[in-house]
Formats: C-alpha cells, structure tokens, sequence
C-alpha cells in the first residue's frame, strides 16, 4: 500500500506524511510546476504544468489498494476504476456508490460557469475539516491493513 497526493492545491500534504509515517506507508506527492515540495519525507514527482497532466501522472503510477489524496472527482474516478482508494481533503471517501453523483455536481456547476453564473468558493478551511480528513486517512489505513493480515 501506497499513499499518492494530488498535492495542486491540497491542503493536507503535511497532515497525510505525518499520518503515513506513523503507519511506516511510502507516500508520493504529485504535482505540477506551479508548485514546490521540498524538505518533506516524500517522494516527490513534478510534471509540466497541462490539463490533468498530474492526475494522469499519479493514476498511472497506481495499483490496487493504494491510496489517494485528491479533491479531483476526476482522478477519484480514475482510482477507483484500477481499485485503488481516495478520499478528499476533508475525509470523504469516495465510492463507487457516491463518485457518479459528485461527477454530475461537477458537470452542472461548469454549465452554470460557462452560462455566466459567478459560485462562491470554499469557505475557509478550518480545523474541524483537518480532523475529519485525518480520522477518515486513519481508519481507511487500518481497514485496509486489516483485510492485508486477515
């Protein structure tokens, strides 16, 4: 088991490897040009800055059981296709029983855009979100491990 983070733009990267060591689980942090990780115990890919081109990079290196960090339902779709796990950066999990519905929020909130409707962004971030991430990480690792020694 493999944790990999869609780190453009996540909040979590720190909170993940602190979790990920505490568990002794490689973590790989993905992410394009725009961004920098440095100093941390991760392996670290950069990959030019394109549409998609670090979910593509991240989903590629994947195999079952991994884990992913995204708040992409995109590359959450992806994952779970090569039966791999992700979760966002609030402690959802994505599911094959949620990712269609997330999907479809997403196709109608870009029609609302393109049509010219302005949505509010994310709130701020707060602690609370920070717990739910780390709880949801804690309990998928254990899950998971489980069903590894079982």
């Amino acid at each position: 088991m493999r944790i990999f983070i869609d780190a453009d733009g996540c909040p979590v990267v720190k909170l993940t490897i602190d979790i990920a060591a505490r568990h002794g689980i490689e973590v790989t942090i993905v992410c394009d040009t725009s961004h920098e990780y440095s100093g941390c115990d991760a392996e670290v890919i950069t990959v030019d800055k394109g549409a998609d081109s670090a979910d593509f990079k991240l989903v590629n290196m994947m195999s079952a059981g991994d884990i992913a960090v995204t708040q992409d339902y995109g590359l959450a779709a992806m994952c779970l296709s090569k039966r791999a796990f992700a979760l966002n950066q609030n402690g959802i999990v994505y599911t094959n029983d949620n990712i269609d519905s997330m999907l479809m929020s997403r196709h109608l909130n870009k029609k609302l855009i393109r049509s010219g409707k302005h949505l509010k962004g994310p709130k701020k971030r707060t602690s609370s979100q920070n717990e739910s991430f780390a709880a949801a990480l804690e309990s998928l690792i254990n899950k998971l491990k489980t069903e590894n020694n079982g």
